[in-house]
């Protein structure tokens, strides 16, 4: 990339992040969308790029923002082109309630540098760098879970596995209890899920199970810069997907890898926290402070920032696409 503009990516996400957060535990997971999508949105206009979403929430979630082929940006001519996958809030349901794990998440490479899966959902697999290339998505749970306990030099009782707590994951819970390893089970916010395999201090070994394919996508974007890896497969909802998939050519059982699904070598990956959980801390506020936590990633450099930063919201100010207004943070008008 021309420019660098990762600490860009990290102030779009803390956007995003300080807007939702306001909005923790009152139930409507919709608005806290919206608020984070409308503050993602302005702050990234402000951006010396030429980016295109080709990665957004809009198409799965029904959402009236950051949809697939929205162009954000200042698209001056000078300014680099590139390709963004965005999710303003991993987990709306989880600020609406209160729960850990939510975050907030955006990614960015030269253009092309995303490959697009045609699914809502896929069935995933992620591992960190130890296991990265070991594992197979194809064999059982029982083989993946002895070879994971050989190369790290534990026991399966001390292998722990996390997968969303669904009701289409029953036999994948069976399996892993029968086999012995420890199980952390989700209700939502797969993407922190995917990443914490590679973060030595999460104490997470592999993620496995069904969820949303743009998910995926942002999980293999951080886990490039980790040296962790992904493994995908499309997963069709239902027979006629199945069947609009194999007219379109694709095949449901290609194994989609990290490199595939991440095509670039130069990919910038930032997350904040919104609610506390195994990666991130969330949004703090004291009086007229909020203390954010995110952390941020470049694939070529192998480089990852972890940021703390502290926001008076007296000064702090969010330009809200949707309006067009500068407002602070606690919702006075600039």
């Amino acid at each position: 990339m021309e420019k660098e503009i990762t600490l860009e990516l990290v102030r779009v996400t803390e956007a995003a992040a300080l807007m939702a957060s306001r909005y923790l535990g009152r139930g409507d997971k919709e608005i806290v969308d919206q608020k984070a999508s409308d503050a993602m949105r302005g702050m990234l206009d402000y951006i010396e790029m030429r980016g295109t979403v080709v990665l957004g929430e809009g198409e799965k979630d029904k959402a009236p923002m950051l949809y697939i082929g929205e162009q954000v940006g200042r698209w001056e001519e000078e300014d680099p082109e590139l390709d963004i996958a965005v999710d303003p809030i991993d987990g709306t349901r989880l600020v609406a309630y209160g729960l850990p794990n939510a975050i907030s998440v955006i990614a960015a490479t030269e253009k092309g540098g995303i490959e697009y899966l045609p699914t809502y959902y896929s069935y995933k697999l992620a591992v960190g760098p130890e296991l990265a290339g070991k594992l197979d998505i194809n064999a059982t749970i029982r083989e993946n879970l002895r070879v994971a306990a050989a190369i790290l030099g534990m026991e399966i009782s001390e292998l722990t596995c996390v997968v969303l707590n669904r009701d289409r994951h029953r036999e994948i819970i069976d399996e892993i209890r029968r086999v012995g390893a420890r199980i952390k089970l989700i209700s939502d916010g797969d993407i922190a899920a995917a990443i914490a395999t590679a973060l030595p201090e999460s104490n997470v070994n592999i993620y496995i199970g069904i969820g949303g394919s743009p998910e995926a996508l942002l999980a293999a974007a951080a886990l490039k810069s980790l040296g962790g890896e992904i493994q995908v497969k499309l997963w069709p909802i239902d027979e006629n997907e199945r069947l609009k998939l194999a007219e379109q050519g694709y095949d449901t059982e290609k194994v989609y890898k990290t490199d595939d699904l991440i095509k670039s070598d130069n990919v910038i990956f930032a997350a904040t926290g919104v609610t506390d959980g195994d990666m991130l801390k969330g949004v703090k506020f004291y009086k007229n402070i909020a203390i954010t936590e995110s952390i941020v990633m470049r694939s070529r450099t192998r480089t990852i920032r972890r940021i703390i930063a502290q926001h008076n919201l007296n000064y702090k100010t969010i330009p809200l696409k949707s309006s067009g207004e500068i407002r602070y943070i606690n919702g006075i008008r600039k």
